[in-house]
């Protein structure tokens, strides 16, 4: 339980600082894009300049609320079944939230180490870069990853919420919310599909075939599992599984992280203005890219 109770701690922190914080003082700006000051801190991106990362970390990145908790529970039970090590989130895992001395801590932990990050690859250390450690990433329609983002906000008790979800709208195809422009870390993203050390994934093929989707990560990442270890972990791994134990594995905010999960939410918030607009907008930054071919827009996107 004691990766449990630290993430869980982690998360209550944050949502006690939420709690003070208006939406007008949520974020702060760094480099040119947006964060939340509840999980990040000028002096903790300072210090992760530093950050010595090693060639078998295991790296998920994501934008927020396109599965990486989904996917950090998957890469757990990839280790256990592989190592018959138990693996413990000794620290918060996404790489940019928490303090500065949180480094300096890690370099203690024994490897393979599970890092999470919602940063462009741009921003990424550079001993990430440079080690080539392999970079698993996970992407997820933009309609349906604005409406989950949109609902996280206002949902869970504690997060400053948004007036409306047009104001939310607005500011996501903006890029002033937690994180940034979904569309630019994509263009950003993009230009790294085809590196030999990173591996791209779909939420929606995912939830579509999970023991497929488990089986090419394990062996991207060099996991040696067995067929009948791959089932095990996919029944373990579905959407409603996780719902389920959420409260025990993520706290107080478990039911929210996992909410529904499903894809096509967005019809049942989107306007006809609002879909055109996002239509516009993919077209413009994305439509002719590899990514944007690999996200099947045409499918999940237009109504």
């Amino acid at each position: 339980m004691a990766e449990k109770s630290k993430f869980i701690d982690y998360i209550d922190e944050a949502l006690e600082k939420s709690k003070d914080t208006t939406l007008s003082h949520l974020l702060f700006i760094h480099q040119g894009v947006h964060y939340p000051v509840t999980m990040c801190t000028p002096e903790t991106f300072q210090a992760l300049d530093a950050f010595e990362a090693r060639s078998d970390d295991v790296v998920l990145a994501s934008y927020p609320k396109c599965g990486s908790n989904w996917i950090l529970h998957i890469l757990r039970e990839l280790i256990f079944a592989d190592s018959k090590k138990k693996y413990d989130f000794p620290e918060f895992p996404v790489l940019e939230c928490g303090d500065p001395g949180k480094y300096q801590r890690m370099k203690q932990f024994p490897s393979p180490r599970i890092l999470a990050t919602h940063l462009h690859y741009d921003k990424l250390p550079e001993s990430i870069l440079k080690n080539k450690a392999k970079i698993l990433v996970i992407f997820r329609n933009p309609k349906d990853t604005a409406v989950s983002f949109f609902h996280f906000h206002n949902d869970v008790p504690d997060i400053p919420s948004y007036g409306s979800w047009d104001e939310f709208f607005r500011q996501f195809m903006g890029g002033q919310v937690s994180w940034g422009s979904y569309f630019d870390f994509a263009i950003n993203w993009n230009q790294h599909l085809h590196d030999d050390n990173v591996k791209f994934i779909l939420y929606e093929d995912l939830k579509e075939n999970l023991a497929a989707g488990i089986k090419q990560i394990a062996e991207f990442f060099g996991f040696s599992l067995t067929e009948e270890q791959i089932q095990t972990i996919s029944a373990q791994s579905t959407f409603q599984a996780m719902q389920a134990k959420s409260q025990e594995t993520h706290g107080a905010v478990g039911p929210f992280l996992f909410r529904k999960g499903e894809v096509g939410d967005w019809k049942n918030v989107f306007s006809e203005t609002q879909s055109q607009e996002m239509d516009d907008k993919f077209k413009e930054c994305l439509a002719d890219t590899p990514l944007g071919a690999k996200l099947k827009y045409n499918s999940y996107c237009l109504a």
